[in-house]
């Protein structure tokens, strides 16, 4: 069975993202494998000087080594985010860097990096409170992702996301997020 490390990037239970990500996910388990990593509580360290000495020394925590390759080796990913102060929360920027490890998810070459990742579909699912689109200007989250994806070899990128929520009626959240589950289970088909 293939591969699915799912980032679970949602900081409350009631989470609107992980709303619509779980039936999502439960869709996606009748075909993949999946590995849930639950950043909230996670406690990744920021990426500081003495952690790049270390990298520098070839000294890297082992777990995190192992995290990284299993996030190299997965046929697909799927990340839940809020959409956090016109990004998603910091706690996936620190993960992502501390998964960014060199000859594990890129290397590179005389020239340029290349990525390592055999993913081919990304799947990206959001929820923002204020009237922003993906694609918008002001949402960097998207823009982030596509790089990262770029520095480590990750295939398409897909973006599931319901808007306007803080500034919607309780009736049109759920019909919202409603959507964004109905467009998920779409991609789901072909993900």
């Amino acid at each position: 069975m293939d591969r699915l490390v799912f980032i679970d990037a949602t900081m409350r239970e009631e989470s609107r993202t992980r709303r619509i990500a779980l039936p999502i996910i439960s869709e996606l388990s009748g075909r993949y494998d999946i590995e849930t990593i639950r950043l909230d509580g996670a406690g990744f360290p920021v990426v500081d000087g003495r952690i790049l000495h270390d990298r520098d020394c070839g000294i890297v925590p082992v777990e995190y080594a192992d995290m990284s390759r299993r996030i190299a080796a997965a046929d697909r990913i799927v990340i839940a985010a809020p959409f956090w102060d016109m990004s998603f929360p910091s706690a996936l920027k620190v993960f992502f860097e501390n998964m960014s490890l060199f000859h594990i998810t890129f290397d590179s070459d005389d020239r340029q990096c290349y990525g390592l990742c055999r993913c081919s579909r990304v799947l990206y699912i959001t929820t923002r409170g204020m009237d922003i689109h993906t694609g918008d200007p002001l949402e960097q989250a998207t823009p982030y992702i596509r790089a990262l994806s770029h520095l480590w070899g990750l295939g398409e990128l897909y973006v599931v996301s319901a808007e306007n929520l803080d500034y919607s009626t309780p009736e049109e959240v759920g019909r919202k997020i409603q959507a964004a589950i109905t467009e998920g289970l779409e991609i789901c088909r072909t993900f």
